[in-house]
């Protein structure tokens, strides 16, 4: 597909000139995105939103996880595992091994970073018994640190977007419901590592040395002032049994 640059500093990766032209429509005041983050800009709209993965957050506490598939129904119906465990040999009792990791997300942009979906298209999760607002919110996957090859099948999480907490002088204005979802500037939308789906399934990657690659807003789908920041990648080494972690950074792709 054509890309084009959508005003973007030459290092941001390409969009699609549909997608340019359809955000165009939408911020009609919009003229070009400035040469560095959201606060050193000015618009002539009141603002737009930008999201900041967290790599400390992230390197802090990932782990190994071994779990039968039993007790991993819930995320089996939203295809947060690798296609083996769907196949017809799969029993209950089989082990997935599971890379765990947390995600922080700050807005540190201008203006609240809203759903894409209309709030009556919203997915409604009986397992996890909440709304999803977008469907594709942070795409999570595991490279092999030589060649950049994809050595799982990581997956696209649909989130139920919120305030989790607030830098002081800022409020909670959003909530996990079916009719209140966004993150407001100088907020947290925050996913501890033991929550379904928080992983990318390792079962049947060997022991080796990995780049983990955590991408939020992954196909551009809500503007943002600023696409550089979108991504963390982390150096993983994995012994078969357990994890190291170390390196993580907020990274341009």
């Amino acid at each position: 597909m054509p890309a084009c640059s959508c005003g973007q500093p030459a290092a941001a990766p390409p969009v699609p000139v549909a997608w340019c032209a359809e955000q165009r429509a939408r911020f009609k005041g919009f003229t070009s995105f400035p040469p560095g983050p959201a606060p050193e800009a000015k618009w002539e709209t009141e603002g737009l939103p930008d999201l900041v993965p967290d790599p400390s957050y992230v390197q802090a506490s990932t782990y190994v996880q071994r779990a039968h598939l039993y007790s991993l129904r819930c995320a089996a119906e939203e295809k947060c595992l690798a296609s083996t465990a769907y196949s017809a040999e799969a029993t209950d009792y089989d082990v997935r091994v599971l890379l765990r990791f947390p995600q922080r997300v700050k807005n540190q942009g201008a203006a609240d970073f809203l759903p894409n979906r209309p709030r009556h298209t919203w997915e409604w999760h009986s397992c996890h018994q909440h709304y999803h607002s977008m469907d594709e919110f942070s795409h999570y996957d595991l490279l092999d640190a030589a060649t950049g090859r994809k050595v799982a099948e990581g997956h696209k999480a649909s989130f139920c977007l919120e305030d989790t907490t607030c830098d002081f002088g800022n409020l909670k204005r959003y909530a996990c419901t079916s009719h209140t979802q966004g993150l407001s500037p100088g907020c947290y939308d925050t996913y501890n590592a033991d929550i379904d789906c928080q992983w990318i399934d390792i079962t049947d990657v060997q022991p080796g040395n990995y780049i983990l690659k955590v991408v939020v807003n992954p196909k551009y789908t809500v503007l943002e002032s600023d696409f550089t920041n979108n991504v963390v990648r982390c150096n993983i080494h994995y012994t078969g049994r357990y994890v190291a972690t170390k390196n993580c950074r907020n990274s341009q792709s």
